[in-house]
């Protein structure tokens, strides 16, 4: 028996269009799972830590490579512009003072406008109310020791500053430095008249070390990622090719 077989059309153009879908599809397919990751990650963040964590959830960033054009091979990274602060939570790091020293983490009392850094930030201490420096300077400060041992709250006192405004709300001055209880809330004048009573706002924890809760898995979302890919390309080149799907 002879068998014969005859190519119809013009196989160079035709293998050419097929590497023309193959390109379309494999930067199809690393654009949309490089942004999957890079959301994946930002969503890490945010149930994590709250929605006061968006600025480090909107650190992480990302970009395909060939920037324009297609490729058969391209490329896509994803990284965050505060690495020391995700590696930290995703190691679980353990944060030591230096010999002799504590560290001085910032209480809520302290957060000027409401949180912690803020707007523009060019110091580890930028967007607090009062910084450890001012706390020295002003003599004012005492501190109480934790029943356990390990460290101390860092304390100012506190006075009741003239009150301004229609409403004559309670204003309070911890040590002659910053206003405290600034924001708008329910049962906020019965709040402030209670710290009054206890005289006293502690502005930072001193602690020799800090162990970080382990709360974000980089590792594990590029790994999904790429047991996805294979599956996203081929989907990606059945569509370009016009192959129906198996």
């Amino acid at each position: 028996m002879r068998l014969t077989a005859t190519i119809l059309g013009d196989l160079r153009r035709q293998l050419a269009a097929e590497v023309r879908a193959g390109e379309r599809a494999a930067m199809q397919a690393i654009r949309a799972e490089t942004e999957q990751v890079k959301q994946e990650l930002r969503r890490q963040v945010t149930s994590s830590f709250g929605g006061n964590a968006r600025g480090i959830a909107n650190a992480w960033r990302s970009q395909v490579f060939p920037r324009s054009g297609q490729s058969l091979r391209p490329a896509g990274l994803v990284w965050t512009k505060v690495p020391n602060v995700i590696d930290a939570f995703e190691r679980g790091a353990l944060i030591r003072a230096r010999s002799g020293t504590y560290l001085a983490i910032p209480t809520g009392f302290n957060a000027a406008r409401g949180r912690r850094g803020r707007g523009g930030r060019t110091h580890a201490f930028d967007g607090l109310r009062v910084t450890p420096a001012q706390m020295v300077a002003s003599g004012q400060g005492f501190l109480r020791p934790f029943r356990s041992g390990r460290g101390f709250v860092w304390c100012l006192p506190l006075r009741q500053g003239e009150q301004t405004g229609r409403r004559r709300r309670t204003r309070l001055i911890a040590g002659g430095l910053a206003e405290i209880g600034t924001g708008n809330r329910k049962g906020r004048e019965a709040w402030a008249r209670g710290m009054l009573e206890r005289g006293m706002v502690p502005m930072f924890l001193l602690l020799p070390q800090v162990k970080l809760a382990k709360r974000l898995d980089v590792k594990g979302a590029a790994e999904r990622g790429l047991r996805r890919l294979p599956g996203r390309f081929v989907a990606a080149w059945e569509r370009e090719s016009g192959r129906p799907a198996p």
